[in-house]
């Protein structure tokens, strides 16, 4: 048998498993690395995040993801260098962290990598009929593998695409096995670059768990705050909270048909983009909009889809708690408009269930790898957007 092949058999066969989950989102901040110490699978799944950091990208490596991301028309070359170069990075930056977490890669099993998204097309968005729901991540898992010397899974959104998912958002799988109580109706509210929430029914019924994207989180905040702040985003959300929201450009960001599309629903920065809030501004005669104004009107519009789509799954009279997590989490302007708009809701953040908002994430490609390692046997139903799947490539260090 492959030394390879065995020593994965190995670690399937373990009682525990140590496995680094890597996450970089849209909002393009840097590297979050989280190791975890995890046993059993599906439901019975455990989980310990004993070291995380987030490794902030510089701006050189924003400025060369950016010359592809989110972008129709690219240099192609530009996106075939990019594979491995991040692979390569993502995969020092791990050793960079066992370095100073006093460990070595011995003493890591798996690593899971989500990789960096550079474009996210589902159909809904595309619109091509000859052409089914379509994402790219760059960071090759061969050359995080070999950089590291530890086994990688990544790609794992290819998969979720294969079976007939939109590959996004993910956060249901490890949500389910980790976060579910009984007798507890829970939301997993993820605040990143685009919002996202998991329903997680007080029954457990995993037929009943879905996620969906709800529109901008922090994309167009961030977006903004670099472009007229130069702030890489809205500090505690203090620029927004000296403007006013405009209505009339709040309601024409808002026609856009992918929030009337039924859930669950994934969407990117490839909609909302700077045209995207370009041609709002001059549908609602705004272009002369201050700065500070269209930052407050740009929160409010994550906030209330955020919220509306919330309110599209809420029964009446069953209570709700909400666990937020995700760089939003941590703007007050942001959670203040969405606890406001949702006064039935109970609020907190997932560090209250054991799991760092800024970390969970990273935690969640974790679980899913050492689903494909020892899970697989929790049936979700055969639901749009929540296939009952295995994910993850595996690649080897030699």
């Amino acid at each position: 048998m492959n030394k390879n092949i065995q020593r994965l058999a190995e670690v399937a066969g373990q009682d525990e498993r140590r496995i680094i989950g890597l996450m970089s989102g849209t909002s393009m901040d840097g590297l979050d690395v989280a190791l975890c110490r995890i046993k059993g699978g599906g439901n019975k799944t455990q989980v310990a995040l004993t070291h995380f950091d987030t490794i902030p990208y510089t701006d050189e490596v924003k400025a060369e993801i950016r010359k592809v991301f989110a972008k129709k028309e690219i240099d192609f070359q530009q996106l075939c260098l990019l594979n491995p170069w991040i692979g390569q990075l993502h995969g020092q930056m791990v050793l960079d962290c066992l370095k100073r977490w006093n460990l070595t890669a011995a003493d890591v099993d798996l690593i899971a990598s989500h990789g960096q998204t550079v474009f996210h097309a589902p159909k809904l968005q595309h619109q091509l009929a000859k052409f089914s729901n379509a994402t790219l991540q760059v960071g090759d898992g061969d050359h995080v593998a070999v950089t590291t010397g530890i086994i990688t899974l990544s790609d794992f959104r290819q998969k979720h695409i294969a079976k007939g998912g939109e590959g996004a958002p993910l956060a249901v799988y490890g949500d389910y096995f980790i976060f579910s109580k009984e007798g507890e109706n829970r939301l997993m509210l993820n605040l990143g670059g685009i919002a996202n929430f998991t329903y997680l029914p007080a029954n457990l019924s995993a037929s009943e768990v879905f996620t969906t994207d709800t529109g901008p989180g922090n994309t167009l905040i961030d977006v903004f705050a670099r472009r007229f702040f130069d702030q890489p985003y809205d500090v505690d959300g203090a620029i927004a909270a000296r403007g006013k929201v405009n209505l009339e450009l709040l309601h024409i960001l808002k026609k856009d048909p992918f929030f009337s599309a039924p859930v669950p629903k994934t969407t990117g920065p490839e909609l909302f983009s700077i045209d995207y809030i370009r041609l709002a501004q001059q549908r609602s005669r705004t272009t002369s909009l201050t700065a500070e104004d269209l930052m407050a009107t740009l929160t409010r519009f994550s906030a209330e889809t955020i919220a509306e789509a919330v309110l599209k799954v809420l029964k009446p009279g069953e209570i709700y708690h909400v666990y937020m997590s995700g760089g939003g989490m941590h703007n007050p302007v942001l959670t203040g408009s969405i606890r406001e708009l949702l006064p039935n809701c109970h609020f907190s953040t997932s560090d209250e269930l054991g799991i760092s908002g800024d970390a969970k994430e990273a935690v969640l490609f974790a679980v899913l790898a050492n689903e494909a390692m020892v899970g697989g046997t929790t049936s979700f139903g055969d639901r749009q957007g929540v296939p009952t799947v295995s994910m993850g490539k595996i690649s080897f260090p030699d």
